[in-house]
């Protein structure tokens, strides 16, 4: 039975990625600033190895298998980061990689996964279960079956984002972490308990999906039918159980941002700050605008989650 991670867990991780992850950079904009009366910190995630903090936690759980376990390899299902973060990690390690991912998946991902060398499965989202396909190949071929959050080594990998993040800017006042499955924000929490236990941590999640914050409210896991929403990589039907018992010990409240504010702060990023961000790693800087009011003056963190939007799209949204 495997127990929730904890910090000596995320250290331990740390030690494991930090050869393979790029150390990404903490950046600010003094436009933001002052438009947002804050001191905004933004861990940009979207320069990480495959574009997304999703490397972080695929390595960190691959690198935990045995020698019999990286002969046979490995399965995962994913929207497009988390394949992509398997696929490489399985490379790095000399693995075999299958990645079961929607036909609606952005292009560029899949593109980007097969360039990895991993072998894709297709189904369609709004009628199969990737996870029910996945653990069907992994008993099917005796394949290692890396979740793309709602395990412990994949929690502690993403936790090492926040940790960076906090060794870089000392304790923060409030944090803002996307929310797909919870991994990214689950791995927030712990190491915001451990350096920074009186910072405000908020999840932020697609106004068309917001499982997490009816879970928060309601006690227990919700689970909604797959949201209709550009933040692909936050198209999550429900929380894990490790992700949602460490979120709902841990995390103030989960907000939502629409579409049309993720494509604002798309905008919003690539003029002021000259960075590409896909739509889900949008969502901590749009609730960040949405509330700024009461954190006026204080230390925030925003974690931009990835940067993996196809070239097409991208510029489609911005053109609006």
């Amino acid at each position: 039975m495997l127990t929730s991670p904890t910090y000596d867990d995320v250290e331990a991780a740390a030690a494991r990625v930090a050869p393979q992850a790029h150390r990404t950079p903490v950046l600010r904009s003094s436009r933001l600033d002052a438009g947002l009366g804050v001191e905004t910190y933004f861990k940009c995630e979207n320069f990480q190895r495959m574009g997304a903090f999703k490397f972080r936690g695929a390595f960190n759980a691959l690198s935990r298998l045995s020698p019999e376990q990286r002969r046979a390899g490995a399965v995962a299902y994913s929207s497009g980061n988390h394949a992509q973060a398997v696929a490489l990690s399985a490379r790095l390690l000399d693995m075999a990689s299958t990645i079961v991912m929607p036909h609606d998946a952005p292009e560029s991902k899949v593109a980007a996964t097969e360039g990895y060398g991993g072998r894709i499965v297709r189904y369609d989202r709004y009628d199969g279960d990737p996870a029910v396909i996945a653990k069907a190949l992994a008993e099917e071929g005796g394949l290692a079956f890396v979740p793309p959050f709602d395990h412990p080594d994949v929690i502690a990998g993403q936790a090492t984002a926040t940790k960076e993040l906090f060794e870089e800017t000392g304790p923060l006042d409030a944090l803002f972490v996307p929310i797909g499955g919870g991994g990214l924000i689950s791995g927030a929490a712990i190491t915001a308990e451990a350096l920074a236990p009186e910072c405000l941590l908020y999840g932020v999640e697609p106004e068309a999906g917001d499982d997490a914050r009816q879970s928060l409210r309601k006690g227990e896991i919700v689970t909604i039918d797959t949201p209709k929403t550009i933040a692909d990589g936050a198209q999550t039907q429900r929380l894990g159980t490790y992700t949602f018992d460490i979120i709902k010990r841990r995390v103030l409240d989960v907000l939502t941002a629409s579409d049309e504010s993720l494509v604002e702060c798309m905008r919003t990023f690539a003029t002021l700050m000259k960075l590409v961000v896909e739509p889900t790693g949008c969502l901590g800087l749009a609730a960040l605008r949405a509330h700024a009011e009461p954190l006026r003056g204080r230390r925030v963190g925003v974690i931009i989650s990835g940067g993996n939007v196809d070239l097409a799209r991208y510029a489609s949204l911005l053109a609006g």
